[in-house]
């Protein structure tokens, strides 16, 4: 028996851990479907692309063909791993702009504005240089500032400047719009993962187990309260009792398979597959959003990109160097300069989001690159299309039928095709002269609407961001209200992505350990931390 159950040692469920099981009292059991972070890839920060595409620490989902973007299916990574996808990403620390809490709070969820997150944000932090009104300095996530001394970062950077973009040094602090360096989840080279920050430093506490290769196939109930979970570990089939509550972290696409497999959702749909229905919500699984992503790719002139560090034997020279000093090029990623746009000059607010790469990105790092160029990731940040998430099998095992729907609106398309020519236009000027060579992808033939728009269709994948298939608010498709708690049941609680009722205009991790640790202090019945309120230490 115990008190908390949290299934999912993702972003979430790391930091839920740490936060309830630093009451004595409390004792907390974590499972988590994949496996120990013990690979020293997933500590290296350059280790990233392996991360990616391979298996190993990766769900490695693949979506319904996209009816907009030629029927394709696309990949999609997400970690299965301690610490979730916080150990395969790309470590970079991004909140998203305030008025997206704001929207949450107009939306119907109290407490959510920018006022009351802050200071969540805040707690979870230390960042490099210290805090102030808008950075923690004593939270357990450490976030640092970039160390490439590449030349091509600043070239980026003041190529934005030359584009006519604003150079803002903090994207996290008063001003998101504009062009600057990344803060990154690192911290004295290595990855600072969830799994790091939060589950590392308490897993010799007593009343905390924690569970690996640990597959929660359901939640078990007495009536409508939420008394256990059903899982399995190798081939043994466990059951585990809480008195308390029951926490779902799975993310944006197991958490709404497993509340389906436990009776939760649409009672038409579940009877279809001869599911018991529990609780009939029929918001879970919908409500799907993720930013796509399409790039646009150089080569470059000279031997700077991480394709000198990919080939042999360098990459192997890399990778022992890390381990016997923890030092060289194995302690950045190829990912530190970046910027949020605006497409139109009246918006409120930037609605793309761009990423640079010191290197060619193929196919989520699973093809190789066979010369050396750069890359700039451009995804929209509030896409209108909305998808979900449902059964392919009621086998608990098997994975989950994903539709984003991309482009299924007008003005997604629009918004990804300005946002492709702001990209491009940034390559364009006079500070990459020095490194530009021809447009690699996709070539200076596509120009037209009707050509970049077929380049999307053909080339756009997610950039790994999807939430929002359990969302938090009052309405007929809402799955939890404001403190998180399944309507209509008792003992049970999702705590990770799957409840931002919309998509926040940046990367999500950060946002979804802020949810957690905002969750943390509900689940304990502690008061909301005040938008002043100084960060509380680890």
């Amino acid at each position: 028996m115990y008190d908390f159950i949290i299934i999912g040692a993702g972003s979430a469920g790391c930091v839920l851990a740490n936060r309830l099981s630093a009451d004595p009292k409390a004792r907390v059991l974590l499972l988590e479907a994949g496996d120990k972070d013990a690979s020293p890839l997933i500590h290296m920060p350059a280790g990233v692309g392996q991360l990616l595409s391979k298996d190993r620490y990766n769900w490695y989902f693949d979506t319904e063909g996209q009816p907009q973007m030629n029927n394709r299916r696309l990949f999609w990574p997400r970690g299965k791993v301690l610490g979730g996808s916080s150990s395969i990403n790309g470590m970079v620390y991004i909140r998203g702009h305030a008025r997206d809490y704001d929207l949450w709070r107009q939306m119907g969820c109290e407490g959510w504005s920018f006022a009351d997150v802050l200071p969540y944000f805040r707690r979870s932090e230390t960042r490099e240089g210290g805090g102030d009104a808008f950075h923690g300095d004593s939270g357990p996530l450490q976030v640092s500032k970039h160390r490439s001394t590449n030349p091509m970062v600043d070239a980026f950077v003041r190529a934005g400047v030359q584009a006519g973009h604003p150079f803002t040094p903090d994207f996290n602090g008063a001003e998101q719009e504009g062009v600057g360096p990344y803060e990154l989840t690192i911290k004295d080279g290595k990855r600072c993962s969830a799994a790091v920050a939060y589950l590392k430093p308490v897993l010799g506490r007593p009343n905390l187990e924690v569970q690996v290769r640990a597959h929660s196939t359901r939640v078990i109930f007495e009536g409508k309260r939420a008394v256990g979970v059903e899982y399995v570990q190798g081939k043994e089939r466990k059951v585990a009792r809480a008195n308390r509550e029951v926490i779902l972290s799975g993310g944006a696409v197991n958490t709404p398979q497993l509340l389906l497999l436990s009776g939760i959702g649409d009672g038409d749909y579940l009877r279809k597959w001869g599911i018991p229905v529990v609780a009939d919500l029929k918001g879970v699984g919908q409500n799907l959003q993720d930013h796509l992503d399409v790039m646009v790719q150089y080569e470059i002139t000279q031997p700077l990109s991480a394709y000198s560090l990919a080939r042999q034997p360098m990459a192997t020279l890399v990778f022992a160097q890390y381990l016997l000093t923890g030092k060289g090029h194995g302690t950045m990623q190829a990912l530190e300069a970046g910027g949020f746009l605006k497409t139109r000059p009246e918006l409120e607010m930037p609605d793309v989001q761009l990423h640079f790469i010191r290197g060619l990105m193929i196919d989520h790092a699973r093809g190789k690159a066979d010369r050396h160029g750069v890359s700039c990731h451009v995804c929209q940040l509030r896409p209108e299309s909305r998808g979900y998430v449902a059964l392919k099998s009621a086998d608990p095992l098997a994975h989950p039928l994903i539709q984003p729907n991309y482009l299924a609106s007008e003005a997604d398309r629009r918004v990804m095709r300005d946002g492709f020519r702001l990209g491009r236009e940034i390559f364009q000027q006079a500070a990459f002269d020095p490194y530009r060579g021809r447009e690699f992808a996709p070539g200076d033939a596509v120009q037209s609407d009707a050509e970049i728009d077929a380049y999307i269709r053909r080339a756009g994948e997610t950039i790994y961001h999807p939430v929002g298939t359990a969302k938090m608010g009052h309405d007929a498709m809402s799955v939890v209200d404001p403190t998180l708690r399944v309507h209509g049941l008792e003992g049970l609680r999702v705590v990770d992505a799957s409840v931002m009722p919309s998509l926040v205009g940046g990367n999500t991790n950060a946002p979804t350990i802020m949810i957690a640790e905002k969750a943390s202090d509900m689940i304990l019945g502690r008061a909301a931390l005040s938008p002043g309120e100084a960060t509380q230490a680890a």
